[in-house]
């Protein structure tokens, strides 16, 4: 099998898989970064979403022979301390109910705010329109995103 070396979180990591595993199972099951979850497997949920080059990207679509020279950021790498300014909105506006997509979220909702920090309600609803929220806890995501941009700005 060959051998990939990925810049993950600032940090250069080799694993030894083959040239079609998705990055989501690179991270999960041969990295043990397990902040990126799996939802629908086919890029439709937004519940694996990482940055790859700063764009926000569904990693279970992402072969890892595509990622040689890419800078991925997963959850675990947004924030040492959780205290990005989404992460602090998300807690603030009490946004999870059960969680599980809300890595995903955030990992959206960050790459967009690099790029707007001054959105309308508009632009985060087309923004965080491809992640799905089992919960549906879609306004108090739009206000955390809202929140989190008057904290960037």
């Amino acid at each position: 099998m060959p051998t990939y070396n990925l810049m993950i979180n600032g940090n250069s990591q080799s694993v030894e898989v083959a040239s079609d595993t998705p990055l989501l199972w690179v991270l999960r099951d041969h990295l043990d970064m397990v902040g990126t979850k799996y939802g629908c497997g086919i890029g439709q949920c937004g519940s694996c979403t990482v940055h790859v080059d700063g764009t926000a990207t569904r990693s279970c679509l992402l072969q890892v022979s595509q990622l040689e020279g890419k800078a991925i950021k997963t959850i675990e790498g947004l924030s040492e301390d959780g205290l990005h300014p989404v992460q602090e909105a998300w807690k603030e506006v009490d946004v999870p109910q059960c969680g599980y997509c809300q890595a995903g979220q955030i990992m959206t909702a960050s790459a967009f705010l690099e790029n707007n920090q001054n959105p309308t309600e508009d632009d985060i609803k087309n923004a965080m329109q491809g992640n799905i929220c089992r919960c549906a806890s879609y306004k108090r995501i739009e206000e955390a995103v809202k929140t989190a941009a008057e904290k960037m700005g």
